[in-house]
């Protein structure tokens, strides 16, 4: 059975987290890094470039274990997905990039200034 990489991307609230959360896959985004014990969401934008490392070695570990993943992330720029398709590459695992266009409300409170700003940024 061939390992497969999912990659939602899309805007704050375009459904990416209720999407994965269907899939049956090992469900991964950068925003855990961020979810406490308690599980209250405590965003420190200082931490962002490590919570994406986070769930990049989080990505390669259950790839590496046999584990199927979806990783749900903003994705804006092409240059964002590079690590995750390399990642794919190394255990010969089927990447599928899906965009989710939904407009439902942001889970993570994005303020809308800057879900206006990564919509100007898209690259498709």
């Amino acid at each position: 059975e061939k390992l497969e990489l999912r990659l939602l991307r899309g805007l704050p609230g375009s459904g990416k987290s209720t999407l994965a959360q269907t899939l049956g896959l090992v469900h991964l985004e950068a925003d855990q890094f961020f979810v406490n014990e308690e599980g209250a969401y405590c965003f420190d934008g200082t931490l962002l470039s490590s919570a994406h490392q986070w769930c990049q070695l989080q990505c390669e570990f259950h790839l590496y274990h046999g584990r199927s993943v979806v990783v749900a992330n903003t994705f804006v720029k092409q240059w964002e997905m590079d690590a995750y398709r390399k990642i794919a590459q190394k255990y010969d695992a089927v990447l599928e990039i899906d965009v989710c266009k939904g407009t439902f409300k942001s889970t993570h409170n994005v303020p809308e200034n800057v879900i206006k700003r990564m919509k100007k940024e898209w690259e498709a």
